[in-house]
């Protein structure tokens, strides 16, 4: 196994878990827990592909993956802003439904070649020693973007007044009702947020990270592994990034670890061990698994630090919407 190209792998793949878990991050700030976002970002990677291959352009691509997810997030948001719903089931419902939607729509893209977002080398950073290699040399445009997206949030959620704003509504919104601010509306745009930043997520996938192939498996349980990772993170966004790329350069080494490749010189014994190949490939989910069931105690998500206000409605007096 080459640590290089494990390394770099896993900032491409961890860039797709990125962009899901930060727009899932905004979501539940706001105090909304979407389980919507693989059948949000599975919208996103045949709006994306479609499009590309339509129209020639993987820029118009990914705007409209970014508008599609965006535009079923909304779904979720009148559910369970306007009609007080459970987030969960609603969650729920919008995975089957963005994913019998990609499906639908989708049909006749498998094996179709649309243009893919560029891929190219940073000037100078890419010859530096190993770092070079890693992280600025071959990656996609939006790879480069993960590198900044990541800490431009964090210092918006934390350091800016609409970032208070924000986080305000996920803790105390009857405060920040008091305060003036618009709960609802603030609670849609966010939730509107993590839909085009799920959309995107999908998008990566079809124009950049796996080109050239679309299925129900696109997305292959990406949207899940994205909302563990945000219990993972403690809903922030530097976390969260470091765990995307923590999950993809693991997923890297698994199927290095499934190929008759060499360890440290010597034949990979795991090769001939399909059964243990499998368990291999049920680690990330798992570990997701187990961070959902971990993070779910009231408890437990007091002390990570999860919204005071998150998956539960907010009913100003007797006034509806």
């Amino acid at each position: 196994m080459n640590p290089i190209i494990i390394l770099h792998a896993g900032l491409a793949t961890g860039t797709i878990l990125l962009f899901a878990a930060i727009g899932e991050v905004f979501a539940e700030r706001a105090g909304i827990l979407n389980l919507g976002v693989e059948g949000m970002m599975l919208m996103g990677a045949m709006a994306g592909f479609s499009t590309s291959l339509s129209t020639g352009s993987p820029m118009l691509g990914l705007l409209v993956a970014i508008l599609a997810g965006g535009i079923l997030s909304l779904a979720h948001g009148l559910v369970t802003i306007h009609f007080q719903a459970d987030q969960v089931v609603s969650g729920l419902s919008l995975t089957f439904l963005g994913t019998g939607l990609a499906l639908v729509l989708g049909q006749g893209l498998t094996g179709q070649n649309p243009p893919l977002v560029p891929s190219f080398d940073i000037p100078g950073l890419a010859l530096i020693p190993f770092i070079g290699p890693v992280f600025f040399a071959n990656h996609s445009l939006l790879v480069y973007v993960g590198y900044l997206f990541a800490p431009l949030t964090w210092y918006y959620i934390y350091k800016t007044r609409p970032g208070m704003h924000l986080r305000a509504v996920g803790e105390k919104p009857e405060a920040a009702d008091t305060m003036g601010l618009n709960v609802y509306a603030l609670r849609y745009f966010y939730v509107f947020v993590g839909g085009c930043l799920a959309g995107l997520a999908g998008a990566t996938i079809s124009l950049s990270v796996s080109p050239g192939w679309f299925s129900e498996l696109t997305t292959s349980g990406q949207g899940w592994i994205a909302v563990g990772l945000v219990i993972f993170a403690q809903w922030d966004p530097l976390r969260a990034a470091f765990g995307g790329y923590l999950f993809g350069a693991l997923r890297r080494t698994i199927l290095d670890l499934q190929g008759p490749a060499t360890l440290f010189g010597l034949t990979n014994p795991l090769y001939i061990n399909p059964n243990f190949s499998f368990f291999l490939q049920m680690a990330p989910f798992i570990l997701t698994i187990a961070a959902l069931v971990w993070g779910s105690r009231a408890a437990i998500r007091e002390r990570l630090g999860a919204p005071a206000a998150l998956g539960v409605p907010y009913i100003r007096g007797e006034r509806g919407l």
